[in-house]
């Protein structure tokens, strides 16, 4: 055990003369170690350069050797570190990547630079990750959803199929008769029927400079998987210094993520103009606007946009981020601002998501639900 960890500790560590671990490695662990040396020490190994036949033998070797977190972070490393880019521009090195979510983001951050015989290949990778996210998330986000419109169309006359037993249980507990073991239900509670006037509007809109790509990838998913629900109506609005609206993408996911341009500027105010236009039933309407609040346009008017929003009844979630990348970066006056108006900002994990959708939809409040997820709500 001891001279595993020793093993363990001299691949940390590197090899370098002060190691202090003496140990020599061997078959596996030396090829391992040599994985390991390309990407995090450049000098002593030579590095994988911009030769495409060492970027793909690496790119193999890591998947050999190492479980698939692993080799995600260690891609995301060989991204930042060694500014391989350019390898996604080659088919047959990109059919070698371990797709996950950053992959997906450099493939869209890069979408417009990628040649032809690339395309098709790239096209793959993000469907793969689409459907994986999909399976993933989602059942969670349909129950939510459903379930939070259907607790608001509650009514105390159900007929037999639309009775809600735990919620009737729970309020005829009063009413148990323990020598009949039972529980007499003189108030029933049930789901109503849905009608239009309990349908809700959701908005999506999203900050797509660079900065925000990974929230991009989930913002797609998850409007995608809202805009499949026949009791809500979904858009989705894209922007940086235009707007651009990619409802009519929601039906494809892949499809709607190569619409998004990454980069450029930002200009939430503009954005804010466009959802005004759009939104025509302010008391049913949940605005999620996904963006870290640096505003390159006209910072007074953004703000007034938003109170706007608000005051006309639209429940306006702000997020600063949506994936699990720890805490953003963020315009903390903007933050401040909002917070002070009663509309919190802070960041949401993709697996919180559909939770923070059912608490939006039933109108609850943000920061006390945030309060409870654990979730620290943006300060100036």
């Amino acid at each position: 055990m001891e001279d595993k960890n020793l093993e363990r500790w001299r691949l940390m560590l590197g090899g370098d003369q002060a190691d202090g671990t003496d140990v020599r490695l061997s078959g596996d662990l030396q090829q391992m170690d040599q994985v390991l040396a390309a990407l995090y020490e450049g000098e002593r190994s030579g590095g994988l350069g911009a030769s495409s036949p060492k970027v793909s033998r690496w790119l193999g070797d890591i998947r050999t050797y190492f479980p698939k977190s692993v080799v995600q972070v260690m891609q995301q490393d060989a991204f930042k570190r060694l500014n391989l880019k350019s390898m996604l521009m080659e088919p047959e090195m990109l059919e070698l990547v371990e797709p996950d979510v950053h992959m997906v983001a450099n493939l869209l951050s890069l979408s417009r630079m990628i040649p032809e015989k690339t395309k098709d290949t790239a096209r793959e990778v993000v469907r793969k990750v689409v459907e994986q996210l999909m399976q993933k998330l989602a059942q969670p986000m349909q129950q939510a959803v459903t379930g939070s419109l259907n607790r608001a169309a509650r009514n105390r006359r159900p007929r037999h199929s639309e009775i809600d037993w735990n919620a009737t249980i729970l309020k005829n507990l009063k009413h148990y008769q323990k020598d009949y073991k039972t529980i007499i239900p003189e108030v029933r509670i049930g789901y109503g029927r849905k009608r239009r006037s309990s349908m809700k509007d959701i908005i999506l809109c999203v900050d797509q400079s660079g900065s925000m790509a990974t929230s991009v990838v989930y913002s797609g998913i998850f409007g995608a998987v809202m805009a499949s629900l026949p009791a809500v109506s979904t858009k989705m609005v894209v922007f940086d210094t235009a707007v651009v609206d990619l409802t009519e993408d929601l039906q494809d996911p892949v499809d709607l993520l190569f619409g998004v341009q990454l980069g450029g500027g930002t200009d939430i105010n503009l954005a804010m103009g466009y959802c005004q236009q759009i939104t025509t039933r302010p008391a049913d309407t949940v605005l999620v606007l996904i963006t870290d609040l640096y505003e390159g346009g006209n910072t007074e008017e953004m703000r007034k946009k938003i109170l706007s929003l608000a005051g006309s009844g639209v429940q306006i979630v702000v997020l600063l981020a949506l994936n699990d990348e720890g805490k953003p970066y963020y315009d903390h006056q903007n933050a401040a601002f909002l917070a002070q108006h009663g509309i919190p900002a802070f960041a949401c994990s993709p697996d919180l998501f559909p939770d923070l959708m059912a608490a939006a939809l039933q109108k609850l409040d943000m920061a006390l639900w945030a309060a409870n997820q654990g979730i620290s709500t943006a300060q100036g």
